[in-house]
């Protein structure tokens, strides 16, 4: 059972109304993250364009983006999260082994280039809570971040960042709001890594 209460259509504040049926015309339902953000008048209309604009096309790979995605949701043990950026990773041509292998940490088959980006979602999402600032100013260590540097333009870096840490906020509101999978069950060896 969800947190709090997910509102009816008849509930929804008519400011949130427009962009929530939006997003209803394109997945065909009203989702319960947004009946439970419809909870708060007026943030509906900040929270859809932002995570378009953030997750949208961009500089950066939108396949980067999507492997990146999925893995913070794994690495946050969200499964609601992660049946949503499993559904759109596959809507946007990244294949089922691939989530599979994304899974069991298996990222050999992943490019360069992507496999560089997991370290860095995993340190953004796993090491930086737990370094201090003693530690390290960024919570990133300075070889990676060196190799991060090199590897990506700074618009591409800000998606990036932008990205893992919209992900990062995002599962841990989905996994304590605790929100029934709306978009179907993750591939089941995704799932099961969850």
């Amino acid at each position: 059972m969800a947190l709090v209460p997910l509102v009816t259509r008849e509930q929804i504040d008519p400011t949130d109304l427009p962009l929530i049926e939006a997003g209803e015309a394109s997945f065909g339902k009203l989702l319960n993250t947004w009946l439970a953000i419809a909870n708060c008048p007026g943030m509906f209309t900040t929270y859809l364009p932002f995570v378009r604009a953030v997750s949208g096309p961009g500089e950066l790979d939108q396949r980067i983006k999507e492997l990146t995605a999925v893995y913070v949701s794994l690495l946050n043990h969200c499964r609601y999260t992660t049946s949503h950026r499993c559904y759109s990773a596959l809507a946007k041509g990244v294949s089922e082994a691939d989530l599979e292998r994304l899974a069991a940490g298996d990222f050999a088959s992943f490019t360069s280039r992507e496999q560089l980006a997991l370290r860095f979602t995993h340190a953004l999402t796993v090491d930086l809570p737990l370094t201090s600032r003693d530690d390290s100013a960024t919570g990133v260590g300075p070889e990676l971040l060196s190799q991060v540097r090199d590897s990506f333009e700074p618009r591409e870096l800000v998606e990036f960042v932008m990205s893992v840490g919209l992900w990062n906020a995002l599962t841990r509101f989905h996994r304590v709001m605790d929100f029934d999978l709306d978009l179907g069950e993750p591939p089941s060896a995704v799932d099961a890594a969850v």
